[in-house]
């Protein structure tokens, strides 16, 4: 007999909490085999293949392409042993079967590409279901759980996923407030209760009358207005006016989601939790280019004028470890990190991404060449993975690129510093007393003023500073 399971979009990590459907690489009918990926999935970091957990036959897909889910929310349904039930039932020959008397048995928990059994990906053909009524020689028809919370409690039992437990409350609460509502995502349900919301009341615009966190979005906006309606009209000058243009505005509007959203988030976050403060300096780089140039001469790998930079600043960091850690506002705490896992800025047709360079501390500048090329070329790509986006502890920021002097940028949340380097140019500079054209070029430091003071960035900066004029400077601190 059949069991049809259900597999929601699973925790996609690093606090990522919604992903776009991008495209479907299963259809309903489809035979898949466990760790098979079924669909792709953009997140606010990263293109995404999403593997299935379980081996079966395709009954079911929640989501069109373009639709945005949260975690938690159904994906498809799997008949598990479904395969060997409809060979057995059209009395096919059939080879080898799997067992399917333990479903967990074709399982692998909710996990991410890369990992799980490593099983491989089965040749996707279509099954035709058995229709009629059960004979001896096979089941009955395959259709989905009608009951959102039993797909919900098999998924719980087969991957004991994080949200098991919360979902069994939810069951417990609506079955004393009389009776199931159909939401089976914990997300949704959250956002009800922060709002006060009764679910019971609410028409599910979802598959089957599933209540989706749009619904649940519109009930809130809805009752706000209701509230706001009957008040009396303030004075103007009794509060401010925040402007909201009307729903009928001619405007374009661009939803801020995805990387942008996640950029916009991180910002925002940025400026509330943090008091940076920024300095800078120009520093004559006529050197540091010459030593480029001398370098690149010498043979082997090119070196980049970034990774040099890279090198500067880790030596830099090892000088003045406070401005690699990050503040734990909940103790109060100030950690200093142990490694340099460097991010930088990278412009692509995707927005602003921040790919990391982990252990930067312990890389050669030929080593940081090489690893600045792959995660730019990943990044231009699309196929930078989350953890390439993810555990940075300090940021360059080369807007030079974009043909600008100086900048004062927002400190990449949670890390500390951010060390901006603006384009390198000729320009009249007084050079052993004499007035010379040199390649200039301005850094700024942007930093966390909880973890030092200014003479500490000054100190930083100075140092950047000093390597750049002299490159021998750096060269006897190694």
């Amino acid at each position: 007999m059949a069991q049809v399971l259900e597999f929601r979009l699973p925790d996609l990590g690093e606090g990522l909490t919604e992903a776009e459907i991008v495209r479907w690489m299963v259809s309903v009918g489809d035979v898949v085999e466990i760790d098979q990926p079924v669909v792709e999935v953009e997140t606010a970091k990263a293109m995404v293949e999403v593997p299935c957990p379980y081996g079966g036959v395709v009954t079911a897909r929640f989501g069109e392409e373009g639709t945005e889910l949260p975690v938690g929310a159904p994906l498809l349904t799997v008949a598990v042993g479904a395969m060997n039930a409809g060979v057995a039932g059209s009395g096919a020959a059939a080879g080898p079967a799997a067992d399917t008397g333990d479903p967990g048995a074709e399982t692998s928990g909710n996990v991410l590409v890369g990992y799980g059994t490593g099983a491989p990906a089965a040749r996707r053909r279509r099954i035709r279901p058995a229709t009629g009524t059960p004979t001896a020689q096979g089941p009955g028809p395959i259709s989905p759980a009608a009951d959102p919370r039993q797909a919900q409690a098999a998924v719980d039992r087969a991957t004991g996923h994080a949200h098991g437990a919360s979902a069994r409350r939810a069951a417990a609460e609506e079955a004393s407030q009389g009776g199931p509502v159909a939401v089976i995502s914990p997300l949704v349900r959250r956002l009800a209760r922060e709002h006060g919301l009764d679910l019971r009341g609410l028409a599910g615009s979802g598959p089957d009358g599933l209540i989706l966190r749009a619904d649940v979005e519109r009930a809130v906006n809805a009752a706000a207005t209701q509230l706001q309606a009957p008040a009396a009209p303030q004075p103007v000058a009794s509060r401010p006016e925040v402007f909201r243009p009307p729903a009928s505005s001619q405007g374009e509007r661009i939803p801020l989601r995805g990387v942008r959203g996640a950029v916009a988030d991180k910002l925002s976050r940025s400026r509330r939790e943090i008091p940076d403060a920024t300095c800078w300096v120009d520093a004559d780089a006529t050197e540091l280019m010459a030593a480029r140039v001398a370098m690149n001469a010498a043979g082997g790998e090119k070196i980049s004028l970034l990774a040099l930079l890279a090198r500067i600043c880790t030596a830099a960091l090892a000088r003045y470890p406070e401005l690699n850690s990050t503040v734990d506002t909940d103790a109060r705490e100030i950690v200093r990190l142990p490694e340099v896992h460097l991010g930088f800025a990278a412009q692509t047709e995707r927005g602003l991404v921040v790919p990391v360079v982990k252990d930067a501390h312990t890389r050669s500048a030929e080593s940081l060449t090489a690893e600045f090329a792959r995660l730019t070329e990943a990044a231009r790509q699309g196929t930078l993975t989350p953890a390439d986006l993810t555990g940075g502890t300090f940021t360059l920021n080369n807007y030079g690129v974009f043909g600008v002097d100086g900048s004062t940028p927002i400190v990449n949340h949670p890390e500390a510093a951010m060390l901006g380097v603006g384009r390198i140019v000729p320009k009249p500079w007084v050079h052993e007393g004499e007035l010379a054209v040199r390649q200039v070029v301005q850094l700024s430091l942007t930093f966390d003023h909880r973890v030092c003071d200014g003479g500490t960035a000054g100190g930083f900066l100075r140092y950047v500073a000093d390597c750049v004029e002299h490159p021998s400077v750096l060269l006897r601190t190694l």
